[in-house]
Parts: structure tokens; sequence; C-alpha cells
């Protein structure tokens, strides 16, 4: 959950200071949805870059604690909805990331992959260099589905543990 988060400075979205506590002109839930991005992409890059892009951030204890659990083999992977990273930064090897990563970016044209800093270095609405097609994040927008992939190996997994470790959640926000 994105408690885990937290202590790295990203705040979660209904945690104090987060997204759902403060004031835009359009709902968080709006902005970040797959309509809006294709409506507005520029509105969409500009409030996506502010509020949902934390490059500084590093990984706490937290991550670090789950990356040392599977070096030991104790933890057989790590099952997230946040799109950070920073589990993969602390050297967890297994990481399911239910609404992907702010780490990958895609080529909506020709599926041309880029990284996080081509985002960051872009003004406006990031353009491929190949094609000139807009570069998406590859994160879960509201009005997108999971990727069923991802889901059925996290189904998989949940279902062959003999233990779960569940952190940094309410359990309260499907899935």
């Amino acid at each position: 959950g994105a408690g885990v988060s937290t202590p790295s400075g990203i705040p979660d979205f209904r945690g104090a200071g987060g997204l759902f506590t403060q004031h835009f002109d359009r709902p968080p839930e709006e902005i970040l949805s797959h309509h809006f991005f294709i409506a507005e992409p520029e509105t969409f890059f500009r409030f996506y870059r502010e509020r949902m892009i934390f490059p500084a951030a590093k990984p706490n204890a937290a991550h670090l604690t789950l990356a040392a659990l599977e070096q030991r083999g104790i933890l057989s992977a790590v099952i997230t909805q946040n799109i950070d990273g920073l589990h993969s930064d602390a050297g967890s090897r297994k990481v399911l990331e239910l609404h992907g990563s702010v780490r990958r970016n895609f080529c909506m044209d020709c599926a041309a992959s880029y990284t996080l800093e081509k985002v960051l270095a872009s003004r406006g609405v990031p353009r491929c260099t190949a094609c000139g097609g807009i570069i998406k994040p590859d994160v879960v927008l509201y009005g997108e589905a999971l990727d069923s992939a991802v889901t059925d190996e996290a189904v998989r997994c949940v279902d062959a543990a003999d233990t779960l470790l569940i952190g940094g959640t309410s359990l309260n926000v499907y899935p």
C-alpha cells in the first residue's frame, strides 16, 4: 500500500497532504483518468509531473526489509499498487506492480519504450522521437483495466502463500 512509501516522502492519496485532501480545479480521479489523458494531455502531464512523480524518493526501511526477506527466501513476491518503483530500487526482484510504474513509459503509436527521465526532461506532452506519438506512462489510469497477466500472477502468488504480510494499506480500495 501507499503507506509503505510515505516515509520516503511520497504522500498517499487519502492521508494528510494526499491528493484527495487537496483542492484542484477538477477532482484528482478525473485528471488521472484515461479519458482526461486523451482529451487534455497538456493538463494531465502538468499535474502528473507535479503530483505523481517523486524522482528524489529513495527506498526506506520497509522497502529494504522486504528485499532482505526475499533474499533470505522468506518472501516470494511483493504485490503493490504503488507506482514509484521503490521496491525494485531496494533490491526486490519479484515485484508485481498492479497499477504499473512511472519508471516505464511507451509511445501510444509505435510502442517504443521510454524512461522516466525522458518524461521529466520533456516540456508539455512528451513525444516519441521515432514517430511523434504521445508517450504514455505505464500506469493504470482511472477507467483503465489492470494488466491481467500481473493480476493473474498476483493471485497465483497469494494462492501459493503460507502467510501474507500486508502493510501500508487500509484495504479499503479495490483491488
